[in-house]
């Protein structure tokens, strides 16, 4: 009896070390690493024309994306329907961090035309804001007008005789144009133009009398004295020289205040850890003084946003925009034209 009780001691002895053993050998076990992120070249799509202004903030990125996240990116342009295409397919893109892509406004004013098949403030998440623009107000330089009131002013004792030019029907430049024509209360004639150098040559050659353009696009002819700029559609006056007297719509007591803005966004659901890397990688590089004078160039401003805070701006812009096409009267006019 005494041997089989120590036979039957010894056999749990000897089972309690295997599954000890076996317990020990399973915390040893190593479980497959989840790749590292990236690990293979990132696509940027661009929903703008090579050359543009949001293609060439795309190179720049380009140029230093890989000393922060240890791959390339590869710069695909997906020009069409004033950016739809290329937000369409980064929309439809996997989200995993291996695409991404420069946003501008037209985010917002698509989908308000019902040009767009997405919501992209519902589709689409900011990883940055890189820059901001405004839109000015010029007139040739031998017209009698000093300020944007004096053209106020004109404009109601001659209704009829003022034209603006902007770059195409529901562009920022036309919003801003529209908004400026409500408060003459003479609606000005409103003339579309391919884009700002067009609208520039058609002011200088006394084809309009008003023009709402970029910074950039007037910039030259204002220091050759051939444009004067009346107002800034910014909040606050612009730092370069060649603008730094020119007042905004807000000081001349005008109730005008846009800009446009290009940044990174990413398809929807990325996960936090990829989101927070990109975002954090890209942060880095707009703060670099080569990216800020690249910009500055540019004839664009820096403005540099996180996710948050350029998620907000979208809000806010989307709101304020719904309300502007639609008390302007551009809505309808984009409608009439669809029929």
């Amino acid at each position: 009896m005494k041997d089989k009780t120590l036979v039957w001691l010894v056999t749990v002895l000897v089972l309690g070390v295997i599954t000890i053993g076996g317990c020990t050998s399973m915390k040893t076990v190593k479980m497959p690493e989840t790749p590292k992120y990236p690990d293979r070249p990132i696509t940027m799509i661009v929903p703008f024309s090579a050359g543009s202004g949001p293609d060439l903030i795309a190179r720049l990125l380009e140029r230093s994306i890989q000393q922060q996240l240890g791959q390339p990116i590869v710069i695909v342009n997906k020009p069409g329907g004033a950016g739809t295409l290329g937000f369409n397919e980064l929309v439809g893109a996997n989200p995993d961090g291996y695409t991404i892509g420069i946003s501008s406004v037209e985010l917002i004013l698509n989908p308000l035309y019902g040009s767009s098949k997405y919501n992209y403030l519902t589709a689409l998440e900011p990883l940055a804001q890189a820059t901001s623009s405004t839109s000015v107000l010029v007139i040739q330089a031998n017209q009698p007008w000093q300020d944007a009131k004096a053209i106020i002013e004109y404009g109601k004792l001659n209704p009829g005789k003022l034209k603006f030019g902007h770059q195409g029907i529901g562009s920022f430049s036309h919003i801003v144009g529209e908004t400026f024509s409500l408060f003459t209360e003479s609606e000005l004639e409103q003339v579309p133009f391919r884009g700002g150098g067009e609208t520039v040559a058609a002011l200088l050659g006394g084809h309009i009398q008003i023009a709402f353009v970029s910074p950039a696009m007037a910039k030259e002819h204002i220091k050759n004295g051939t444009l004067r700029a009346l107002a800034v559609s910014d909040i606050k006056r612009l730092n370069d020289p060649v603008f730094a007297q020119v007042p905004t719509f807000k000081e001349q007591g005008l109730d005008i205040v846009f800009n446009s803005w290009f940044g990174v966004a990413s398809p929807k659901e990325l996960p936090p850890e990829i989101k927070n890397k990109l975002a954090e990688s890209l942060k880095n590089i707009m703060a670099t003084p080569s990216f800020q004078k690249s910009i500055e160039d540019m004839g664009y401003q820096v403005d540099y946003s996180g996710p948050k805070e350029a998620a907000k701006k979208w809000q806010d812009d989307s709101q304020k925009l719904t309300k502007t096409v639609k008390d302007t009267g551009i809505l309808e006019l984009i409608k009439s034209q669809k029929q």
